[in-house]
């Protein structure tokens, strides 16, 4: 996500095509993820796991490959880099003729770009398919091998890890686009232009080769793992455990930690036959409105994120005149650590208040509320686009409404000004201009531009970037403070939800319930948003470059409008969340025994069968509490539609 912006100039794509990269991850986690939840739980889930990182490391490797396979920057200087010796500049009685490279050529260079979208499209499908294993298999992992009264904390941690990642990812994206794409090949000493340049394209493709050599390490550890750990010794007495089913749930067993049941078969049913259980086994878990509710309130909630974060570097860039570099460093300095603490401190809070269901979903709909509170702010926090000649504002300032709004006026009309690439121009009359060839300026030190008819010929000089806003370093940094709160409360909701999920599904359908939840994240959660997000910020945009006569990216938005449809969308999903919310609410509140399986985390297993054993003893007290034969069989049978042969039960 750091880069997109980056590739968006290097590849000419728009704000859909980079959309589609983004998605492309989610296609292919979505490809896997029910088959691998569903028998990873019977598999060993630590060697899937590596196996998962193997390949994500291969992806990461694959994501690298366009810049060593395409044709340097260096060669495209035609297309965006003549600034300062040539074609940026108005071309009077054509002396740029002799300088650049043909335009045929870059045109030709086009459809390697296209082969380069397609490669970094397979790449993130393979990441994806990567990706798959670690999150049901090492919830349901970690769920089997601690104490159920600790789950919530591990949970936890784990979620906090999952969005630490990114906060790296976009640091590490930060330093990279600082160094030049092409750095490996030519002499970067040589160049005129700097990070703050807007033709400036960083190393893209420098955090994929570094995290791909991380992930490759990070999985072999993995390989070491048991398929099950031995179980740990419980203070209460080891008869009383002996036959206790729940101790089961909790005690890793051959069977890792999923029960065999009837529908399961024995180890002689087909694969065929296992795969036709997974439709009844899916629609028996969505017939459960409270987990049905859950999952699509998480749903929202994941796609508020995964929309707004994909396109947050933009947002920041277009909004407040920040580059790339600067985007990134903001965001994974600020936003997504206060994200990674909203996660830690919702399991926290579940594991201290010990809160039931009820509480989880009370909390959750509190926060909910908080943080769309925050995202009606972000309405109000923003920066004007500014004028912008022959965009925005007629050339030369006169605001008669007659003057149609075209780039090409008379004062550049001879100038043979290219529109595909931006490298906008502030003029001393405080306009903005897409380039110093628009703005009419003869000579490379940017002076004598004769569209800047408002001040005197000796003043009209102009300096690259765009012109400053009045008020937008105050709005940006308010907005850095509210993103910051509204970012870590939202995350709080994350541990509580995902606790009402494990907690409203039988133990041994644990992992699977984690499958379903993880896909319908990506289905509804990561795959539309981006597309829809990307497809929006397009509608607004009021300049397009043009590539060898074809639409490339979008020079210029409409800033109100951009924020205005940005963050509508996004308050838009967080209403739906709390709806979806209230209904569990209501549901749990009317009938609680009937869809919580499990209990709750008020107590750990041994105390409450050392609860029940006090109560037994209560009239007979001669007997020894802490009798080494006593032993209790406590089953809780359930009336699911494969229970149908007693006697197996019994």
């Amino acid at each position: 996500v750091s880069v997109l912006t980056t590739l968006e100039r290097r590849f000419n794509l728009q704000s859909a095509d980079v959309g589609v990269i983004a998605s492309s991850f989610e296609i292919g986690n979505l490809a896997l993820i029910l088959f691998v939840s569903y028998f990873g739980a019977r598999g060993h889930r630590p060697r899937l796991i590596g196996c998962g990182g193997i390949v994500m490391a291969l992806g990461a490797l694959l994501s690298a490959l366009p810049e060593f396979l395409t044709h340097q920057y260096e060669y495209e200087s035609g297309e965006i880099r003549w600034g300062a010796e040539g074609r940026d500049v108005c071309a009077v009685n054509g002396s740029s003729g002799d300088e650049g490279p043909d335009p045929d050529l870059i045109c030709r260079n086009r459809t390697a770009t296209n082969m380069m979208y397609l490669l970094l499209i397979g790449a993130q499908v393979l990441l994806g398919i990567g990706a798959t294993p670690v999150q049901p298999l090492g919830v349901s992992y970690i769920d089997d091998h601690v104490r159920r009264k600790d789950s919530s904390l591990y949970i936890g941690i784990l979620f906090t890890m999952l969005v630490f990642g990114p906060a790296c990812g976009f640091i590490l994206g930060s330093f990279c686009t600082k160094i030049y794409v092409d750095a490996v090949f030519i002499d970067t000493s040589k160049l005129d232009i700097t990070p703050d340049d807007p033709r400036w394209i960083g190393a893209w493709w420098g955090g994929f080769l570094l995290c791909g050599a991380l992930l490759f390490f990070s999985s072999l550890p993995m390989f070491g793992f048991p398929q099950s750990l031995p179980p740990r010794p419980e203070r209460a007495g080891e008869s009383e455990q002996a036959m206790l089913p729940d101790r089961d749930y909790e005690r890793p067993k051959p069977s890792n930690g999923v029960l065999r049941h009837p529908l399961d078969g024995d180890s002689s049913t087909t694969c065929f036959q296992q795969l036709r259980v997974i439709p009844k086994v899916t629609k028996h878990l969505l017939s459960n409105p409270v987990f049905t509710c859950i999952i699509l309130a998480a749903c929202m909630e994941i796609a508020v994120v995964a929309g707004f974060a994909a396109f947050l570097g933009k947002y920041l860039e277009q909004q407040f005149n920040l580059t790339t570099s600067s985007a990134n460093q903001l965001l994974g300095m600020t936003a997504i650590p206060c994200a990674c603490l909203g996660i830690f401190l919702g399991g926290l809070l579940v594991k201290k208040l010990s809160l039931s269901a009820l509480g989880a979903i009370r909390m959750a709909m509190l926060v909910n509320l908080v943080s769309t509170a925050c995202y009606v702010s972000f309405l109000f926090l923003g920066c004007d686009t500014g004028p912008v000649a022959g965009v925005t504002v007629p050339y030369g300032n006169n605001s008669t409404p007659t003057s149609s709004l075209d780039p090409y006026s008379p004062c550049n009309n001879n100038c043979e000004c290219q529109t595909d690439s931006f490298t906008p121009v502030c003029g001393t009359d405080g306009v903005t201009y897409l380039s110093a060839c628009f703005a009419g300026c003869s000579s490379t030190n940017l002076s004598g531009c004769s569209c800047l008819t408002s001040v005197p010929a000796e003043n009209a000089t102009v300096v690259p970037g765009k012109c400053p806003s009045p008020g937008c370093e105050e709005a940006f940094l308010t907005f850095l403070c509210v993103m910051c709160v509204c970012s870590m409360i939202g995350a709080m909701a994350q541990t509580p939800s995902v606790i009402i999920l494990i907690r409203t599904v039988s133990p041994e359908l644990k992992s699977y319930a984690l499958g379903v939840l993880f896909l319908l994240l990506r289905l509804l959660g990561f795959i539309p948003p981006p597309l829809i997000f990307g497809a929006g910020i397009d509608s607004t945009c009021l300049f397009w470059s043009t590539f060898c006569g074809e639409q490339g990216a979008c020079a210029l938005y409409d800033n109100v409008v951009y924020r205005y449809l940005y963050v509508s969308i996004a308050i838009a999903l967080k209403s739906f969340a709390f709806i979806l919310y209230t209904t569990t609410w209501q549901c749990l509140r009317k009938n609680y025994k009937r869809y919580i399986k499990n209990h709750e985390g008020g107590l750990s297993t041994s105390e409450f069968f050392a609860s029940t054993l006090t109560l037994d003893n209560l009239g007979r007290d001669s007997v020894p509490q802490n009798q080494p034969h006593r032993t209790k069989f406590i089953y809780n049978l359930e009336d699911h539609e494969w229970c149908e042969n007693m006697e197996s039960v019994l």
